[in-house]
């Protein structure tokens, strides 16, 4: 297992948490989502997953989200 740290930017509340751990939950391997929002700011996203994740798998899931991975 191993977990990841994402910068997302424009979530806001408990519906966009929502609608970005349902789109990371859809990727392979993912096994749990945690999300410490910042409203308005940049959020930290806990992906913890059988394996690495494909960085742009994951911002397009968030993209299809609705929101913005930052640069890492």
């Amino acid at each position: 297992m191993t977990t990841t740290t994402y910068s997302v930017s424009g979530m806001t509340c408990a519906h966009c948490t929502s609608a970005v751990t349902e789109e990371l939950t859809k990727l392979v391997g993912v096994q749990d989502v945690t999300i410490d929002l910042v409203e308005g700011g940049t959020s930290a996203v806990h992906v913890t997953s059988e394996s690495a994740l494909d960085e742009t798998a994951v911002r397009e899931a968030v993209d299809e989200a609705g929101y913005v991975l930052a640069a890492s």
